[in-house]
């Protein structure tokens, strides 16, 4: 018997609401039953570092609220390439997440357009975890105390002042980049293999200037062999207080901030993300979580994943721009 026309279209748009309607109905499902196994944080990087602390502190609180652990999994190499392309290609169930930060994020697929995964495609933001600025040091024999002198003794050199970072296409070199183009001042990169060596170097006198993230930084602050001049932040820290910002020691516009969040494999459920979002929400404002951090040089950030979004939009649009205007190559 042949079905009518109308009969027909309108059992296809009754098929399709009843889809549209399940969708959503499926996903609050699973999120009252996540987690239903271990939950794993990767981390695309060694153990030890302040991707890896921050990491272990969230999955202690969260395991101490979920029905199953929460374990953080290195997977270091590539630059960070290796553990974040194993999480974009993990079932996006919320079981498998990734620290991610400004590297891997926003800065590594501008330099690299052969990685293997793609942060917009690949990835959705869970939540913002927090940020650490950066300090802007020179060697202690460097002839400024401030950074209007500094620029000063900068522009009255016959040579470029050399300047350090942890390597080619770092947020160091990146920011050193951006700094000598805004001061309008001459500056040769010296780059690398790690911050820790171009913080030795700069102690030591190799180079003369370092744009560094303040928990590499403090602990040498009061050795007396660096000088730092401004914090690259809109606002003072509370680890640094009487160091001022670069809007007011005579820089303004120029803030360069790492921050590291957590991401989930494009394709989790809305609501499990959401979840998440309000988990690490409370896992954040937790007083030993606030103590952890601020020993790390963290400023706690925290909020939505529409937040977390909106602020990837930002980072991405910076860095890419200044990657491009200064012509930044990974070799």
């Amino acid at each position: 018997m042949k079905v009518p026309w109308m009969f027909s279209r309108r059992v296809v748009w009754l098929m399709s609401a009843f889809t549209l309607c399940a969708v959503p109905s499926l996903g609050a499902a699973q999120a009252d039953t996540y987690p239903s196994k271990p939950v794993r944080i990767v981390v695309p990087f060694a153990p030890g570092g302040a991707t890896d602390l921050i990491a272990r502190l969230l999955a202690k609180n969260l395991s101490d609220v979920f029905p199953h652990p929460v374990i953080v999994e290195n997977k270091p190499g590539a630059g960070a390439a290796i553990g974040s392309e194993h999480v974009a290609r993990s079932a996006p169930d919320g079981h498998t997440l990734l620290m991610g930060s400004t590297t891997t994020i926003s800065i590594n697929p501008w330099l690299n357009p052969k990685l293997p995964y793609n942060p917009q495609r690949d990835f959705v933001p869970v939540s913002l975890i927090g940020y650490v600025p950066h300090v802007l040091m020179v060697n202690a024999n460097v002839p400024a105390s401030t950074l209007k002198e500094f620029l000063a003794y900068a522009k009255s050199q016959p040579k470029p002042i050399p300047y350090g970072s942890g390597g080619n296409g770092t947020p160091h070199h990146i920011a050193g980049e951006i700094f000598k183009t805004m001061a309008g001042i001459d500056m040769l990169h010296v780059p690398y293999k790690g911050s820790a060596p171009a913080l030795s170097a700069l102690m030591g006198g190799e180079i003369q200037f370092s744009s560094m993230d303040l928990p590499a930084a403090l602990p040498q602050l009061g050795s007396g062999r660096v000088k730092a001049l401004a914090l690259a932040a809109a606002k003072r820290d509370k680890l640094v207080p009487d160091l001022p910002t670069t809007a007011e020691a005579g820089l303004p516009g120029f803030e360069i901030t790492g921050w590291y969040g957590i991401f989930a494999p494009t394709g989790t459920p809305t609501p499990i993300v959401q979840k998440l979002s309000a988990e690490l929400a409370k896992a954040l404002q937790a007083s030993e979580t606030l103590v952890a951090m601020d020993k790390l040089g963290v400023s706690v950030l925290g909020g939505t994943a529409e937040q977390f979004a909106d602020h990837l939009k930002r980072e991405d649009a910076k860095w890419s721009k200044a990657i491009k205007e200064n012509n930044i190559k990974l070799e």
